[in-house]
């Protein structure tokens, strides 16, 4: 294991970093919250700054999202290495194009800063709504929860995907994550080139289109053939969740930093867990620690890969004890009978029951339930209601937590004075101002000057209107001497110091 250095960005620039190192094209187009992911790749490369192979990286804006993923698609055929940034509609123009890149089993990784989607009105803040309508197309989907994961699972699905052949969406909550400024181990080039093969990048360069080896390739194929040929690529998805844990023991044993598919927070014996992805799993870790210091037993399953899923990695997860499981989704699928990650834990345990399986002796109880949309708040009140549901007789199904409903009756109550104690001995503060009056701009200095002059954690998250400049800012700055995964906001009454930029804020707000 190398010694590594310690730095204090944001998500965005986490996954950048290391996308940058690891391709030759980077075709890009603007869209919040993943634009700059786009502007670091430009900035780096008009610098001269190289890959890990010496060169300089072009990076291309073009027209659109689909002029981007057709660019894509175009240089893997042609044996480039290439990436891509975007999130919400821009991942949606880029559909047609990633069921070819999938199955043509090109290895490629979209790095998505996951946003909602444009329903009843458009929102720019964060859910899963946009990756878990591309579900379909054959890539494999990788979640991030924090800064530091972000960098790790860039490099993580690079190698798997270079490996396995399969594309991947690496993908992590807008703004919670992509814009949290946080305290991170940085990877060295050393750690790079431990982790990417060349004789797999070799591999790859040998698939390229050339008259010197002509292939057959993008044909239209009739009923005679085409449900075959469809069928070809199971081999390769079935390997796949085996390539990633590899490509995660393999990064822990160069850096100590350990990942699996499915990761389990809590003792061995807990009878409750709840099951996600996504920022909103470290404040649930965060809530596990404390409520099982408080004397409860319950556990937390952070998804990882959750394309190709893997009921058998899951179920190894999984206490055996383990009888009311609440899974949560961070989008809403209208009509379903539940959201697509509760489905799956869901099929997974009664297909290993009716299977015969020796998982559970009895069926657990599933429930499933929305939070977090549109970046709604998910907070450790919100996480306590969720187990406190589970240890009804028969805990409501489909429920959403964070709001209040009354049109359906959906909501679960929560206790909003609900806190654990992971704030004793940090600071908080909260900054008040208006868009591009430099208070954001202020706050990411002096977050950064602590993160890296000091031994403290350090975590700034900054709250943005979405008329952007000319609306109210507020920004949310915590340190202290333990790792910090409170990915939720500062309430004011906890606040060590508030500080208010514009004297008007004292007549308009609370």
């Amino acid at each position: 294991m190398q010694t590594q250095q310690t730095l204090t960005i944001d998500g965005n620039q986490a996954a950048a970093a290391v996308a940058h190192k690891l391709n030759e094209v980077i075709a890009i187009y603007p869209i919040t919250p993943s634009s700059a992911m786009g502007e670091w790749a430009d900035e780096w490369s008009s610098r001269g700054q190289t890959n890990l192979w010496g060169t300089v990286r072009q990076v291309i804006e073009m027209q659109s999202e689909a002029g981007a993923a057709g660019a894509i698609h175009g240089a893997l055929q042609a044996g480039t290495m290439a990436t891509t940034f975007t999130a919400s509609q821009g991942l949606l123009l880029m559909i047609p194009n990633m069921y070819k890149i999938a199955g043509e089993l090109s290895p490629t990784v979209f790095h998505i800063a996951a946003r909602s989607l444009a329903a009843q009105g458009l929102s720019i803040f964060g859910d899963h709504s946009d990756v878990m309508s591309a579900r379909m197309t054959g890539f494999a989907m990788l979640c991030s929860n924090s800064p530091q994961e972000v960098q790790d699972f860039a490099l993580i699905s690079h190698a798997a995907s270079l490996e396995g052949r399969v594309p991947f969406m690496h993908f992590f909550d807008g703004f919670r994550t992509s814009h949290e400024v946080s305290k991170l181990v940085t990877i060295d080039d050393e750690i790079l080139k431990g982790m990417i093969k060349q004789e797999w990048v070799s591999a790859f360069r040998g698939r390229a289109l050339t008259p010197d080896n002509p292939v057959l390739r993008g044909t239209a194929q009739n009923p005679d053939v085409y449900f075959q040929a469809r069928e070809t690529v199971n081999p390769f998805y079935d390997a796949l969740p085996g390539i990633v844990q590899g490509a995660m023991d393999k990064f822990a044993a160069l850096t100590g930093r350990q990942y699996r598919l499915f990761d389990y927070v809590g003792p061995a014996d807990a009878e409750r867990v709840i099951v996600l992805m996504g920022s909103g799993a470290e404040a649930v870790h965060e809530t596990v620690d404390y409520l099982n210091r408080q004397g409860e037993s319950v556990g937390l399953i952070k998804v990882r890969l959750f394309r190709p899923f893997s009921p058998a990695h899951l179920l190894a997860a999984l206490p055996a004890r383990c009888r009311k499981i609440a899974v949560l989704d961070r989008t809403k699928e209208p009509g379903a009978d539940g959201e697509p990650l509760y489905k799956d834990v869901l099929s997974a345990i009664a297909q290993d029951l009716l299977g015969g399986g020796s998982k559970f002796a009895a069926m657990p109880k599933v429930v499933g339930g929305r939070y977090g949309l549109s970046s709604k708040e998910f907070t450790p009140g919100m996480i306590k209601a969720i187990f406190d549901e589970l240890n009804n007789e028969q805990p409501k199904n489909q429920f959403t937590i964070g709001i209040f409903d009354d049109v359906s009756n959906t909501s679960l109550p929560w206790d909003a004075n609900f806190r654990t104690d992971a704030h004793a001995g940090a600071f908080q503060a909260m900054f008040y101002g208006l868009g591009s009056d430099g208070t954001v701009g202020a706050n990411k200095n002096s977050i950064k000057i602590i993160g890296e002059e000091t031994e403290a954690y350090a975590q700034g998250y900054f709250v943005y209107d979405s008329k952007k400049s000319g609306a109210i800012t507020v920004s949310h700055l915590r340190f202290g001497p333990k790792p910090i995964k409170s990915t939720y906001l500062i309430a004011e009454n906890d606040a060590n110091f508030i500080g208010c930029h514009q004297s008007i804020f004292l007549e308009r707000y609370d």
